[in-house]
């Protein structure tokens, strides 16, 4: 018995990195999953694998970027397992690049695969879900998006890649807000794990490198699967417009914007005087976190 037992959920980008480790911990976990990949032997191989440890999954090679293409994960997820609980937004891309450097190029592939992903797969669940709800069957269901630190925060060399994240995160707090009314919750990660991407670096790669002496693998991208394989699960349905931080054995939550008391004059501020206005609106500031790189 697991917590996601009789769920079932699509996971995009699940042919490698921290999207294999998701699919490997939430079928562990009784889930079926959709294993969804552009790369259609990767996804084999995790499926082949879930298979061989007695879980239940198959694959899925709709291109995210593709609003109609996407709708046949759904599809298929239902013809294979009879319905749909959740949606893991886990794909991902970099094309790192200072601004004053950056292509066009560069910034649209960010966009397509971070920001028109996480929409694309989500918006045919929910028109899913919605129907259900509408037809008066209850609803159970979960949006789990990946956003990042470096959009939580910024990243220095990733302004593309940081201003997606930021969007995913502003989307899951719409999602929660509106959603709700349907039996959808939605939450978000920033995760920070082992994976292709974060190794691609020299430095980055030996930092994160497994141990060999047997000690807690700190940067296993399954430790952050537990925390979405609950997120999936039954027992986190009053959790909604959330976004999680996990790395290691730690779990947080990002405290979003908020506005503060301000300084009111009651009335226009004249250009020179607001000057003064700063003085004081900086005085009490609690700074930010500093952006990643500086």
């Amino acid at each position: 018995m697991g917590i996601l037992d009789n769920r079932v959920a699509i996971i995009t980008g699940a042919g490698g990195g921290l999207g294999a480790a998701h699919a490997k911990v939430f079928a562990a976990e009784g889930c079926a999953v959709v294993v969804n990949d552009i790369n259609r032997d990767a996804a084999q191989k995790v499926v082949d694998e879930i298979k061989a440890a007695g879980g239940k999954a198959i694959v899925n090679t709709s291109d995210i970027t593709n609003y109609a293409d996407s709708e046949n994960a759904e599809k298929e997820a239902i013809a294979a397992f009879g319905d749909l609980h959740i949606v893991l937004n886990n794909a991902a891309i970099n094309r790192d690049r200072m601004f004053a450097s950056m292509s066009e190029a560069e910034w649209d592939a960010i966009m397509a695969v971070h920001l028109k992903g996480h929409f694309c797969i989500s918006s045919h669940a929910v028109h899913y879900w919605r129907d259900q709800s509408k037809a008066g069957k209850p609803v159970d269901a979960r949006i789990i998006n990946t956003t990042s630190g470096a959009g939580l925060q910024g990243s220095v060399g990733q302004s593309n890649y940081a201003a997606a994240k930021a969007g995913i995160a502003a989307l899951t707090l719409n999602q929660a807000a509106e959603l709700g009314r349907y039996g959808i919750t939605a939450n978000a990660i920033a995760p920070a794990a082992r994976t292709g991407m974060t190794t691609a670096v020299e430095s980055m790669a030996t930092r994160m490198a497994a141990p060999t002496d047997g000690s807690f693998d700190y940067w296993a991208p399954e430790n952050v699967s537990s925390l979405l394989a609950w997120l999936g699960s039954a027992e986190s349905a009053h959790i909604t417009g959330r976004i999680f931080e996990a790395e290691g054995g730690k779990i947080s939550i990002a405290d979003g914007w908020r506005t503060t008391a301000g300084v009111d004059k009651g009335a226009r501020w004249a250009p020179a005087e607001v000057g003064t206005a700063m003085k004081e609106l900086l005085a009490k500031e609690v700074p930010a976190q500093k952006v990643y790189g500086t």
